[in-house]
């Protein structure tokens, strides 16, 4: 993962270099360094991560994938960005950083966002990504739709109106296979696409990443009831002084961990066909379920 992280940082870093590409006119200083603040503050790299392996599951390790996985972390940064406003979860501190309103200010955040998200579309268009451009634009739809209205953006939509709610079991695998599984779904899926996966092992890494989305949602609560804001880099508690539903609000700590062992299980099942080559797939979900940060 540190590896795949680092190539993945030079990546970004090259994306959000100073001098402005063909069609641009200029990149405003402010606004290039808050991106930069928000996409090259490290962390897990765990969607760009998880796409680089399922496509090396298929055979195919090179800067194009790299390329997709960098897109994906910009949908992902930018949604940190503007979750982190004090009109939705208000928080003060991200990867033991000041969160970029913190350290900008609010207008200059929900800009730097919304040049991250479309940042991610110009990347997943080049070329590099898959010669096939039908294959690209597959991409660039299944990004649009697990990042829009009906994945992460509506997923966050029926977060915020879960405080002090209300809600089923159902209703909270909902919202969250919206706001946080839809990203991890497509990770898994589109990495093996771009390596040319056929239908079957499309539906297999497809349900891979469903159960690696839930997966870490749940470690994510537990962690949040749990966790040291210190080694989250993050606020702790937030989740229940906020009134957000949870699973682990719902059915405690306990049947939390067994549900995680139970999902690294199902995972571990799931991949057994495709023997040793899974491996490092397999120790992601192990990372996922187990992490304390």
């Amino acid at each position: 993962m540190a590896e795949d992280a680092a190539r993945l940082e030079a990546v970004l870093a090259e994306a959000l270099a100073e001098a402005p590409l063909d069609g641009e006119t200029a990149r405003p200083a402010r606004l290039l360094d808050a991106m930069r603040h928000a996409a090259l503050a490290g962390g897990k790299r765990l969607r760009p991560v998880l796409m680089l392996e399922a496509a090396r599951l298929f055979g195919r390790d090179d800067d194009g994938v790299l390329l997709a996985g960098a897109a994906l972390e910009c949908i992902h940064c930018y949604s940190l960005v503007h979750d982190d406003l004090p009109a939705m979860d208000d928080d003060d501190l991200r990867r033991g950083r000041p969160t970029v309103h913190k350290a900008y200010d609010e207008a200059t955040a929900i800009l730097a966002g919304d040049a991250l998200l479309t940042l991610a579309f110009d990347l997943i268009a080049d070329p590099r990504v898959h010669p096939d451009a039908a294959v690209r634009l597959d991409a660039s739809r299944d990004l649009a739709r697990a990042a829009g209205l009906g994945g992460m953006a509506g997923g966050q939509m029926l977060d915020l109106a879960s405080e002090h709610a209300t809600r089923t079991e159902a209703d909270i695998r909902t919202l969250q296979a919206m706001k946080t599984g839809a990203l991890i779904r497509y990770a898994a899926r589109t990495g093996a696409r771009l390596a040319d996966a056929g239908d079957a092992d499309l539906a297999a890494l497809t349900r891979f990443g469903e159960i690696l989305g839930l997966a870490f949602q749940l470690a994510d609560d537990l962690l949040d009831v749990e966790g040291d804001a210190a080694a989250l880099g993050k606020a702790a508690g937030k989740d229940a002084a906020a009134g957000k539903a949870t699973l682990v609000a719902l059915k405690g700590a306990a049947w939390t961990r067994s549900e995680l062992a139970r999902l690294v299980d199902d995972a571990t099942a799931l991949l057994a066909p495709y023997g040793e080559r899974a491996a490092p797939l397999l120790a992601l979900a192990r990372f996922v379920a187990t992490r304390d940060r």
